[in-house]
C-alpha cells in the first residue's frame, strides 16, 4: 500500500471531472467525498449544478457513490437520497476500508475506480493506499477556519508535485 499524498490529477471543481474524462481514464465507479468536494459543509441539499453533473454521470454509465467520514449520517443520508445515489458512511479515510466496502457494493475493481476529494490526508491518501485513481479538487467554499487554512497551505507542495508530473508527461 503506497503512502503517497500526491493526487493523480488536480481540478478547480468537481464540474471539471466529466464523464468523457473518466471514460478516457477507464473509470466506471467514481467514489467521492461530500464536504467541500461536492458542496460546502454548510449546504444541506444538492444545488442544480450538482444535480445536472450527477445526471450526466448516470447517463454516461458512471456510477457515483459518496464515501464520507462524516460522524453524523443524517446530512449525508438526506443529501444522497436527494441525488438518488448510495453512500458509504463512517469510511475512516485514510483507511482503505470505506473505499473497499464501496467498491464491493458497486461490484467494481480498483482498476476502474477513482476517488474524488479535497484533502490530501484523508481522500488522496486513502485513494493511493487503495490503488484507485486519486482526483483532487479545490475545496468548495474555500478554507474558512484557521485550521482549514493551515491544512490547505500544507497541501500546496504536494499539489505542485502533481502539476509538475502532469507537465512532464506532456
Amino acid at each position: 500500500m503506497p503512502l503517497s499524498l500526491i493526487p493523480s490529477r488536480l481540478f478547480e471543481s468537481y464540474r471539471e471531472v466529466t464523464p468523457e474524462l473518466l471514460r478516457r481514464m477507464g473509470v466506471t465507479l467514481l467514489l467521492s467525498d461530500l464536504d467541500f468536494t461536492l458542496a460546502p459543509k454548510s449546504v444541506r441539499r444538492p444545488d442544480p449544478a450538482l444535480r445536472e453533473w450527477m445526471e450526466e454521470m448516470k447517463a454516461a454509465g458512471v456510477q457515483v457513490m459518496i464515501v464520507s467520514n462524516n460522524r453524523s449520517g443524517t446530512r449525508v443520508t438526506e443529501f444522497c437520497a436527494d441525488l438518488g445515489i448510495p453512500y458509504q458512511g463512517h469510511a475512516g479515510k485514510p483507511s482503505t476500508r470505506g473505499l473497499e466496502a464501496a467498491m464491493a457494493r458497486a461490484g467494481a475493481d480498483r482498476t476502474r475506480t477513482a476517488m474524488l476529494g479535497d484533502k490530501l490526508l484523508t481522500d488522496m491518501l486513502a485513494a493511493n493506499r487503495a490503488g484507485v485513481l486519486a482526483l483532487m479538487v479545490e475545496p468548495l467554499g474555500g478554507a474558512v477556519t484557521p485550521w482549514q487554512k493551515v491544512l490547505h497551505a500544507l497541501q500546496a507542495p504536494f499539489k505542485a508535485i502533481c502539476r509538475r508530473r502532469r507537465r512532464d508527461r506532456g
